[in-house]
C-alpha cells in the first residue's frame, strides 16, 4: 500500500521560504557583479590615468611646455649634484638639454643653473666642450652660468664656459684644484686575523690598495697625474675667465669664496638669480626648462634595482 504521506504537498510557507532564499542569492549575486564591475572600471580608469601620465612626461623629457604667446623665452638647465656618470649632472644629460635648447627657435639665452660641488674632471670637460661648440654655433643666443648654494671645482669647470657668471653673494665659488681620497687599512687584517691574498700582473697594479703600503715613487707618480689635471684645469679657467681674473697666488689652490669675494677675484662678473638674468639681461622673462631628465620608468628602476651598485661604485676612489 502506498504511504499517503508521500504525495501530500509541501506546505505553503515552506515554499515560499525557498523562493526567497533563491531569489536573495540571485540578487546578491547580481549586486556582487555590478560591485566587481564597478571596481574593476575604477582600477581601469586609474590605470589608464597613470599610463598618460607616465605618457605626458616621458614625452615632456621633464621639460616645461612653451609659452603660447609665441615670445621668446629664457631657456634654463639645472646642473645638480656631484658631476659625474650616474647622477642628473652627468654630462649626457647636461648635453642633451644644451642642444635641445640652442636648437629651439625661441630661444633668446641659455642659463646654466648650477648647484654642484665638483666632480668629474671628464665630464665636466665634456660639457665645458660643448657650451663652446654651440655658442660658435649659435653666436647670437648668449650663455650665462648663475650659482646657486655652491660652485665647485668640476661645477666651476662647466660655468667658465659661459658669456658670463653670476652668484649670489653667500654662494660659494671656486675650489680650483684636483683631489683623490683613499683610505689606509695597512696592520687592520693582521689584528684581526686574516690574511690578505693579492695576485697582480704589472709592478704597480696595486699601489691604490688600501691594505697595502705606500710606495715613495707610487705617491710621486699620483701627485704627477693630479698636477697634470690641475693644470688642464687652471687652464680652462684662464681661458673663459681671460683678463677678468685677478692675480691672487691663492685662486688656483683649491679655496672657495664667496659671491662677493668671488666677485672681486673676477671668478663671478655680477650677483643675480636665474629671474634677474632672464628679465634683465637677456630680456626674455619667460623661463623654460630645458633640464634633461631620464623617463621615469627608467629613473625607478634605476633608483630600486641599481641602488647597491651605486653605493659601491660611491666609495671607489675618484679624482675630484
Amino acid at each position: 500500500m502506498d504511504d499517503p504521506s508521500a504525495s501530500r504537498p509541501e506546505p505553503i510557507a515552506e515554499q515560499g521560504f525557498e523562493r526567497k532564499l533563491v531569489s536573495d542569492l540571485l540578487s546578491a549575486a547580481v549586486t556582487e557583479q555590478r560591485r566587481t564591475r564597478r571596481w574593476g572600471i575604477f582600477f581601469k580608469s586609474l590605470l589608464a590615468v597613470y599610463l598618460v601620465t607616465l605618457l605626458v612626461l616621458s614625452l615632456s623629457n621633464g621639460q616645461s611646455l612653451t609659452s603660447l604667446s609665441g615670445a621668446g623665452h629664457t631657456a634654463l638647465i639645472d646642473i645638480e649634484g656631484v658631476v659625474g656618470s650616474d647622477p642628473e649632472a652627468s654630462a649626457d644629460n647636461v648635453v642633451t638639454g644644451l642642444r635641445e635648447a640652442f636648437e629651439d627657435a625661441k630661444t633668446k639665452g641659455v642659463i646654466l643653473r648650477i648647484n654642484s660641488p665638483g666632480g668629474s674632471a671628464v665630464h665636466a670637460g665634456y660639457v665645458n666642450d660643448e657650451v663652446y661648440r654651440l655658442r660658435a654655433k649659435y653666436p647670437d643666443i648668449p650663455v650665462y652660468a648663475v650659482i646657486m648654494d655652491v660652485c665647485a671645482s668640476g661645477g666651476y669647470y662647466i660655468a667658465v664656459a659661459a658669456n658670463r657668471i653670476f652668484a649670489d653673494k653667500a654662494s660659494l665659488v671656486g675650489s680650483i684644484g684636483v683631489a683623490m681620497r683613499s683610505f689606509g687599512f695597512v696592520g687592520t687584517l693582521d689584528r684581526l686575523g686574516i690574511e690578505r691574498r693579492l695576485w697582480t700582473a704589472g709592478e704597480h697594479k696595486s699601489f691604490l690598495d688600501p691594505f697595502s703600503p705606500t710606495k715613495p715613487e707610487d705617491v710621486d707618480h699620483l701627485k704627477g697625474v693630479l698636477s697634470q689635471v690641475h693644470r688642464q684645469f687652471v687652464d680652462v679657467v684662464k681661458k673663459g675667465r681671460g683678463e677678468r681674473l685677478k692675480d691672487d697666488p691663492n685662486l688656483y689652490s683649491g679655496l672657495v669664496w664667496t659671491g662677493e669675494e668671488g666677485v672681486a677675484l673676477g671668478l663671478v662678473d655680477a650677483l643675480g638669480s636665474s629671474s634677474y638674468v632672464a628679465r634683465e639681461v637677456i630680456g626674455a622673462e619667460d623661463i623654460v626648462d630645458f633640464t634633461h631628465k631620464e623617463p621615469l620608468l627608467e629613473r625607478l628602476s634605476d633608483g630600486l634595482g641599481g641602488a647597491v651598485a651605486k653605493v659601491l661604485a660611491k666609495s671607489v676612489p675618484a679624482i675630484q
